[in-house]
């Protein structure tokens, strides 16, 4: 029986050591924080949206370019198996209405709990407060987690390790992050964790449908994290904001031929447009003119990225030509990479989740396959 090194106990790394477990290895976690899962746990603040339901070639999109080294591992262990997971942990699930699955609780701690119990059953040993040292010829699989959210564990302090090796690491970006907007001042104080609801917005030619949420510094929620990749890497753009985007422009024209009356601007906009508060004031504050043209279409000028410590997520990573078809290092052979620390990335909605258990399972499968041979 094989003795098995698993470094980070985050959702990939508690993940492939169920999977060693399973399969009759002795599995010892190492992590440097004194508490596992410490950015799942954030995670599962707002609900804990674990994968997607829609078809698996339309969830497999999701990934752009990182696809092609993906979807082996996601059809591997795709969304159905990660709610039957789920369920076998006795964590009810159900589905939302945008099609994304939750657990009943609309929390990670009692998964947390309960798979914590499973791996104790299973014999495996986690070692807190221990950081990863370097290769040392033991069988392992690195989840050592991206570059954001750093304090809660994933510090890409491994990188020079890596870099002894000869291993590319693509520079870690922001993903899944807020933009920086200059609103004024009145604007922040008045409009600050407002949420923009049934927006469509375009960028560089691609338009995506969700929510918006205004932030002190400037502009987050998903429709913004579905472009983040684009909005980071071609920036000079105006993002557009379509505030109807269920009803056409010539149709919005007429409701607004409408008389005014006594109606003061913005209740005409509310009552004629169906504009929120919000909505109205972004025109105000952006100086679109508030027409159908204008409500269809307001350009919003956004600075930069936030930092990446705050970001939901990171791009960049271990490059892909670095590793197999298994997610193993051509240049160390017995150890793997899975989850975050490689270089892919995909907007929330349950795709961030799904992909860092499906690189564990597929890679701690192909290792366990690996040692049975021997």
């Amino acid at each position: 029986m094989a003795v098995i090194k698993v470094i980070g106990s985050g959702p990939s790394g508690l993940m492939a050591a169920e999977v060693l477990a399973e399969a009759g290895h002795r599995v010892v976690i190492h992590d440097h924080m004194a508490a596992p899962a410490r950015k799942f746990l954030l995670a599962g603040r707002g609900g804990l949206n674990l994968t997607h339901s829609e078809p698996l070639d339309s969830f497999l999109t999701r990934y752009g370019e990182a696809r092609a080294h993906l979807e082996p591992a996601i059809r591997a262990f795709p969304p159905d198996a990660l709610t039957a997971w789920a369920n076998g942990l006795g964590i009810e699930t159900f589905v939302g209405t945008s099609g994304r699955v939750f657990p009943k609780q609309m929390k990670a701690s009692p998964l947390l709990r309960a798979w914590l119990r499973r791996l104790d059953g299973l014999g495996v040993r986690l070692i807190p407060r221990s950081r990863w040292q370097g290769f040392d010829g033991t069988p392992t699989i690195l989840a050592l987690g991206g570059a954001s959210w750093p304090h809660l564990g994933s510090d890409a302090q491994w990188l020079p390790l890596f870099q002894d090796k000869g291993i590319t690491v693509n520079p870690f970006k922001p993903a899944n992050s807020r933009f920086l907007v200059n609103w004024s001042a009145v604007f922040r104080e008045k409009f600050a964790g407002t949420p923009v609801k049934n927006v469509a917005l375009t960028y560089a030619g691609k338009r995506v449908r969700g929510e918006l949420m205004i932030s002190q510094e400037g502009i987050e929620g998903g429709a913004i994290y579905a472009l983040s990749k684009g909005l980071r890497e071609k920036p000079g753009h105006p993002l557009l904001i379509d505030f109807r985007p269920d009803l056409g422009e010539e149709a919005l024209a007429q409701r607004l031929t409408k008389p005014r009356g006594k109606d003061s601007l913005s209740t005409f906009l509310r009552k004629a447009a169906g504009l929120s508060p919000v909505a109205i004031n972004l025109l105000r504050e952006t100086g679109t003119a508030p027409d159908a043209k204008g409500i269809k279409s307001m350009p919003l000028t956004l600075e930069r990225p936030a930092g990446i410590a705050r970001a939901i997520s990171s791009a960049g990573g271990v490059a892909w030509d670095e590793v197999d078809e298994h997610f193993q290092l051509l240049k160390v052979p017995g150890a793997y990479c899975v989850g975050e620390m490689l270089d892919w990335e995909a907007p929330t909605g349950g795709y961030l989740l799904q992909a860092c258990f499906s690189t564990a399972v597929l890679a701690a499968r192909h290792l366990a396959a690996e040692l049975e041979g021997r």
